[in-house]
């Protein structure tokens, strides 16, 4: 499966922006899904994560209250929409697909976008 994440821009501090990542090549109804993301100099962290039919999600604790993540199969895309983003959500954004539809206690992906860099800005 191929994946391409977008919606990605520039953004002042307390904005909002919705990620999307359009899968081909496959269904993503047979993955968990999730985004991670990637600050400069720092490690990939993970986001969030759904399960197959979006009924059951995870979320970093700093992703929680702010970010939501969901999906829509029948148009083979993930989401995540950010709100109140802040300077330190500065990043590029993946999503990624998992070869498992249900989520354990650590979510890790097998197929990757490309990214797409998210900046906030006071």
């Amino acid at each position: 499966v191929q994946l391409q994440a977008s919606g990605g821009g520039s953004v002042q501090v307390g904005g909002s922006l919705r990620l999307s990542c359009e899968g081909s090549g496959g269904a993503l109804s047979s993955y968990a899904m999730g985004w991670f993301r990637q600050a400069p100099g720092k490690e990939r962290e993970f986001v969030a994560a759904v399960v197959w039919s979006g009924t059951m999600t995870k979320y970093a604790d700093f992703a929680k209250g702010r970010f939501a993540i969901s999906r829509d199969n029948p148009k083979n895309t993930l989401y995540l929409q950010m709100n109140n983003l802040k300077p330190e959500d500065t990043a590029v954004y993946y999503c990624a697909a998992q070869n498992h539809p249900y989520l354990s206690s650590t979510f890790t992906g097998d197929y990757w976008g490309q990214g797409t860099l998210v900046t906030v800005s006071s």
